[in-house]
């Protein structure tokens, strides 16, 4: 929303259309940076005479969309130097045992580079004794019965490979069984309906495309492609270029597995009011904004502890937003003065562009950009409430992370889309919602440093990409921030956004004055340049349960050390009743001590549960997680991707500080990021490190 004068709003409503539409559009979307595909078809079992017209349909795809195609049935081209030249590869109807050892490696390292893979049809009956090619298709082939019409359910319309799809997508193909369900590691795209048609093998729930992060790469997989008629299709056709586009890093979404979910909107309104001027268009389960400024808000009930995800589309260079937390009213500006809105609108300022919380705080522009997809493309939010804590997902990254201060707002309340004006072209789909319990997590305080009651030697300095428009600079040794009457009750540990170009140095927090005693502090590093922002975290011992004037110190050698943007303190129980017993993971697989080992360094995996001592550990809420008597640790207290998790001595440091968040994570306080079972394998003995949080499965775990 861009603040205008607020005009004076009738109470009247406008009625909401009801259009109906059988054949949905292909949203059109800019033309891709241009890019270069690997097809790769060899058999070592059944061969599908759908292989020549593939490869010629992917072809064509290329020509018209930007990306050049080799096409290969020679398994040497499987090189780390080879690879390297193509953004994704796709597997077109390969069977058996197609790569050897090397080849399977240096694909592992590409998938690992950030690259993308595309399954089609037979890719899922290819190399059953590869469990990384098994992990990422998603699920092997069992059965099919004879090819015949079914129906196809399109659960997501908002990923390139689906956005342009009927709710019912109804074609002639081969049907596969799969081993396994893949919705458990899996973004599930398409399901088939048992029902239409005969021969199917796995019930209600029978996926047959889906998307997911893999190994640090993309992986998209349909079941779709056998017969050589699929290739003439212009739906499937279309549903696999999106799949290659994903998969190459050209159009993003969110991949993430999704369960337990409800709809609120997925085609009816009930449950929907129109507040002021304009409406939505209701048609092919798709609401598109005219006119404003008004609000299409949610009556049926109020939220508090929720995720809410919404696919979101504009024409152009358009505006809407998503409203949350405001009361009941048939005045949309009850939802602008009492509730948050989360934007949409890419050109706009900093701190009212896609992804902020309306003029009270900035996205990560740099990762806002990097998951945005242009317009004419959809794009999916999440908004993940807990209590008055909002984190901000685009595409399944990450891009704001909010804490309502104010006690005459809160993030509790309604939720609303936006129709900002004549003009401003938005559209939403799929409108669900998880609703997460009554209970909130402690809320955490967020202050702008810039916000400071008194200082010496620091300056508000205004800086593109910072929360709020400004940091603090000009910090040298000796210089402080105080920031008077905050609430310290619970608080345990202390997270700053920072930037530094220069030496860097250290921040130290401390109450009552700037010679206070200290209650923890944090190495600021070079974080590479002085707009490359980076998060640091401590954790805080003899905090006092009150009220405090709290002040940052700041030491270091020579001048310029670094500018602060916020800071958060962090609020967890550190001292709540363990929980004793297993720590399990993926495929049902127990965190475990390597061999029982005792020493510090002792490398921590996965294993299949036995109940033995190196399995049982004692976790206590929001701080340390023991077994045989020490800590898991992160290594040397690092933070970079990857860095092993061990056992170690327990010493109270942040590195062995693990708090576990709603969506069954488990985050450590001194990196912010989370436990990761490597390469989201399940074979035992696969070990645990640290990863950025994604939300995927094999980031999920089950405490004691």
């Amino acid at each position: 929303m861009r603040r205008l004068l607020r005009p004076v709003l009738g109470a009247a409503t406008a009625a909401l259309a009801v259009l109906a539409c059988t054949t949905p559009a292909t949203p059109a979307s800019a033309a891709d940076a241009p890019y270069d595909v690997l097809v790769f078809s060899k058999t070592a079992g059944f061969r599908h005479d759908a292989i020549p017209v593939g490869i010629q349909t992917i072809r064509d795809l290329g020509a018209a969309n930007s990306f050049t195609v080799t096409a290969t049935e020679d398994a040497a081209a499987f090189t780390t130097a080879n690879l390297n030249q193509y953004e994704a590869v796709v597997f077109l109807n390969t069977t058996g045992d197609v790569l050897n050892a090397s080849q399977q490696t240096a694909f592992e390292s590409y998938i690992g580079s950030g690259r993308g893979y595309v399954g089609v049809h037979a890719a899922a009956d290819t190399e059953y004794d590869w469990p990384f090619y098994g992990n990422l298709v998603g699920a092997w082939f069992a059965s099919h019965p004879a090819i015949q019409q079914a129906n196809t359910k399109v659960e997501d319309r908002g990923h390139a490979a689906t956005a342009h799809l009927p709710q019912t997508w109804t074609r002639t193909d081969e049907w596969y069984n799969y081993r396994t369900n893949a919705r458990s590691t899996a973004h599930v795209l398409t399901t088939l309906d048992e029902s239409s048609y005969s021969g199917g093998g796995m019930g209600a729930d029978h996926p047959l495309s889906w998307c997911k992060g893999y190994g640090g790469g993309r992986s998209f997989y349909t079941g779709a492609g056998h017969t050589q008629a699929s290739y003439a299709e212009p739906a499937f056709r279309a549903h696999l270029l999106g799949g290659i586009r994903y998969a190459a890093g050209r159009s993003k979404a969110d991949c993430r597995p999704e369960t337990g979910y409800s709809p609120i909107y997925n085609g009816s309104t009930a449950g929907w009011s129109q507040a002021g001027p304009g409406s939505f268009t209701n048609s092919d389960a798709t609401l598109t904004s005219t006119g404003g400024m008004g609000l299409f808000w949610y009556n049926a009930k109020q939220f508090t502890n929720y995720s809410l995800k919404l696919d979101w589309k504009l024409a152009g260079d358009d505006n809407s937003g998503i409203f949350i937390g405001f009361p009941p009213s048939s005045d949309p500006w009850s939802a602008v003065d009492n509730g948050y809105e989360i934007q949409i609108d890419a050109t706009d300022a900093a701190d009212r562009t896609t992804g902020a919380v309306y003029t009270f705080k900035s996205a990560d522009i740099a990762a806002r950009d990097a998951a945005l997809n242009a317009a004419g493309e959809w794009n999916t939010y999440e908004l993940l409430v807990e209590g008055e804590r909002l984190q901000i997902f685009l595409n399944g990254v990450k891009i704001n992370d909010f804490t309502n201060t104010n006690p005459v707002r809160s993030l509790a309340g309604h939720i609303g889309i936006q129709n900002h004006g004549t003009g401003d072209d938005a559209s939403f789909r799929n409108i669900r919602i998880k609703e997460l319990g009554t209970t909130p997590p402690p809320v955490n305080t967020t202050i702008q440093a810039e916000a400071f009651s008194s200082a010496n030697g620091v300056t508000p300095f205004t800086k593109a990409g910072a929360n709020g428009g400004q940091t603090i600079g000009y910090i040298d040794p000796g210089d402080w921030a105080a920031y008077n009457g905050v609430n310290l009750t619970g608080v345990t540990s202390f997270t700053s956004r920072v930037v530094s170009g220069g030496a860097g140095g250290t921040i130290q927090v401390r109450t009552g004055s700037a010679t206070g005693p200290v209650l923890g502090s944090v190495t600021v590093p070079n974080t590479g340049s002085w707009t490359t922002f980076a998060n640091v975290t401590t954790s805080l011992s003899n905090v006092p349960s009150s009220t405090q004037n709290l002040y940052l110190t700041f030491t270091g050698s020579g001048t310029g050390l670094f500018d602060v943007d916020d800071f958060t303190l962090v609020k967890g129980g550190g001292g709540g009743t363990p929980g004793v017993g297993a720590v399990k993971g993926l495929g049902g697989k127990c965190l475990d001590v390597r061999n029982s080992g005792t020493a510090d360094g002792t490398q921590i995996q996965i294993y299949t549960c036995n109940g033995s001592t190196a399995q049982t550990w004692t976790v206590t809420p929001n701080s340390t997680i023991k077994a045989l008597g020490k800590c898991l640790d992160v290594s040397g207290s690092g933070t970079a991707d990857g860095t092993k998790i061990q056992l170690w001595t327990c010493n109270g440091t942040g590195a062995q500080n693990w708090a576990a968040q709603a969506d069954g994570s488990l985050r450590n306080a001194s990196s912010n990021k989370c436990l990761d079972v490597s390469g989201n394998n399940s074979a035992d003995g696969t070990i645990v490190h640290l990863w950025t949080c994604n939300g995927a499965a094999n980031q999920k775990w089950t405490l004691p």
